[in-house]
């Protein structure tokens, strides 16, 4: 999904999206008929009311007939306790209907969005998938729920006030359905534009959400560096933005209503007009006007009311677009249709063989160039180079969350692509440089890397990470709310449950992205032990800006401009005196005494 599902507008020109709600609602028929029997059953009595104003009116209002009057009193009674019945079931079926098929729709698109590879997530901000979840969302419960309601009950109102009107007069009727092309034809074009207006303003209003997210998410940077009037600026504007995109669709929603309910009633008027000189001339009973009048009312209201439902369906329709936007997006990753089945048991190896790689962002530049290199089972690797040289991207393509351009990655043998994504990660541990902490307890967080995770693995695998220390210091031990992204933590505890759901995960390959870069002195002596221990038996992978934290490394490897330089220990890379030597001089040289004890 590109740019244009942020900003522009879609062609469509109909209430077509909301067709793919259909199978959500054929889940359901029992609600489904049950609101459709109401639904009938409304309209049908609503539709014997005029019959019995005529009758009453032609041949009730005498002395002689005062029985008869309050039999048909009686009988309206009962029609309209039944309409009430109807009505009221009508709206539980219905509201729970609108209920029942929005959560199935969030939780498809939620689950949908979950699978979605990474690269969809580098060009689409979260907040705007978050205000697709929750303000489009929205909009379809109003129309599965009441705006469809209404829209097939005038439908049916209509269309039966029509026929009735047909049957009582079909001189009047005439006059009438002559009028409706001047009617409608106007309303479905005035409705596109609606959808057109309405599908801007949702836009407009999830980028102003989006805008929000972010910011409130880092509200320590923009207080630290005073920007509170900045960004509230921008957002203020953004909230304009999305209110003149609102207001246009709610004027031509506007527009649409007085357009329709005039025309519509302006014809009705007319025929009346017609219908009294006929009364007067004695062509037709005063009864049979006025059963002709109330069908009339009908169906002009029903057109009314559908003007204005036509115009949330449209509404609906946008919010149903984008949503299917999302439910269409399809993951660059994907397992094969037969997947190669991955061996058991896990050996750990690691393998790239002349792979070149660049982000869908950055078609034009490569952040791996002809990479190559293996790994063997329980070896420790360490990745160092500066910023931008493809280290974290050699992570990036391991776990697949990117394919390679060309070139092949293999794990145990097989490469990762014949491989199910899910199986390729079930046997890869991560480490990552900027930890993410969930709106959780602290023992959830660390049960993220294996669920299901008894309490006593979760405080094991906590205590090897040297985090039980200030875990059993919090108010509720394991069971304290961290805060969204961690906020009670430091860096060094965030650093620290990372480190334990990597623990928890046991899993034949590590990955350690800068591990200890938050750790004060004493906190990295302690982990760095935990490390050790994890590290036994396992593939490493160890990408560093620290050389401190490479140096027991098996074979270090010095990446520039993606491709590996320069292959060894740190002894011997030292001894060159290339890249390698030079950040460590720059790491390690206080007056030459502390470089020539590392290169020692």
């Amino acid at each position: 999904m590109a740019r244009e599902i942020m900003n522009g507008e879609r062609k469509g020109r109909s209430i077509g999206p909301l067709r793919r709600l259909v199978p959500y609602l054929a889940r359901y028929r029992a609600l489904v008929i049950g609101a459709l029997i109401s639904l009938v059953a409304a309209a049908v009595t609503t539709l014997t009311l005029p019959i019995a104003v005529r009758r009453m009116i032609d041949h009730g209002f005498s002395e002689t007939n005062s029985g008869f009057m309050a039999n048909y009193f009686t009988m309206l009674i009962v029609l309209v306790s039944i309409l009430a019945l109807a009505s009221a079931t009508r709206y539980y079926f219905v509201i729970t209907l609108g209920e029942r098929v929005v959560s199935d729709v969030r939780r498809d698109v939620f689950s949908h969005v979950a699978t979605l590879s990474p690269a969809f997530f580098d060009r689409t901000q979260s907040g705007e998938i978050v205000s697709r979840l929750t303000a489009d969302t929205t909009q379809i419960k109003s129309a599965v729920g009441a705006t469809a309601s209404v829209a097939l009950r005038n439908l049916i109102m209509g269309l039966g006030a029509l026929g009735m009107m047909v049957v009582t007069s079909p001189k009047l009727s005439a006059l009438v359905i002559a009028a409706i092309p001047v009617v409608v034809v106007p309303l479905i074009a005035f409705g596109r534009s609606v959808r057109r207006k309405s599908r801007l303003a949702q836009d407009t209003l999830a980028q102003a959400s989006a805008y929000a997210s972010e910011q409130i998410g880092a509200v320590r940077t923009l207080q630290a560096f005073t920007n509170e009037g900045l960004v509230t600026k921008r957002f203020a504007d953004a909230v304009e933005t999305a209110f003149r995109a609102a207001r246009a669709s709610v004027f031509a929603r506007a527009f649409l209503t007085f357009f329709a309910i005039f025309t519509i009633f302006t014809s009705v008027v007319a025929v009346l007009w017609i219908g009294a000189g006929d009364v007067l001339s004695g062509n037709l009973s005063a009864g049979t006007l006025g059963q002709f009048l109330l069908y009339a009312v009908f169906a002009a209201g029903a057109l009314g009311a559908l003007s204005e439902v036509w115009g949330e369906l449209n509404q609906a329709a946008g919010a149903a677009e984008r949503l299917t936007e999302l439910l269409d997006e399809v993951p660059a990753i994907t397992a094969p249709s037969q997947p190669a089945m991955m061996p058991e048991p896990a050996a750990g190896k690691v393998e790239f063989h002349d792979v070149r790689f660049a982000y869908p962002t950055r078609p034009g530049h490569s952040a791996l160039e002809g990479l190559t290199f293996a790994v063997q089972p329980g070896e420790t690797v360490a990745i160092v180079g500066a910023s931008g040289a493809g280290k974290s991207t050699v992570f990036s393509m391991l776990m697949r969350f990117y394919d390679p351009l060309e070139g092949k990655i293999l794990i145990d043998g097989v490469d990762v692509r014949e491989a199910d994504p899910a199986d390729v990660r079930s046997r890869i541990a991560i480490v990552p440089q900027d930890v993410t902490i969930f709106a959780a307890t602290a023992a959830d967080n660390i049960a993220f890397g294996k669920p299901g995770a008894s309490r006593s693995d979760i405080e094991a695998a906590a205590r090897d990470a040297h985090a039980d220390i200030f875990i059993s210091r919090l108010t509720d031990g394991y069971d304290t709310e961290l805060g969204e992204r961690g906020v009670t933590l430091s860096g060094g505890q965030r650093q620290r449950v990372a480190i334990a759901r990597a623990i928890l995960r046991d899993a034949p390959i590590l990955l350690l992205d800068e591990a200890t870069s938050a750790l004060d002195a004493e906190s990295e002596t302690l982990v760095q032990q935990a490390l050790d221990r994890l590290m036994e038996g396992r593939t490493t992978i160890v990408v560093a800006h620290r050389l401190a934290t490479v140096l027991k490394a098996d074979r270090i490897f010095v990446m520039e401009d993606g491709r590996i330089v320069e292959e060894g220990t740190h002894r011997s890379l030292v001894a060159k005196g290339g890249v390698y030597a030079r950040l460590a001089k720059l790491q390690f040289d206080v007056g030459g005494e502390a470089f020539s004890k590392a290169a020692e």
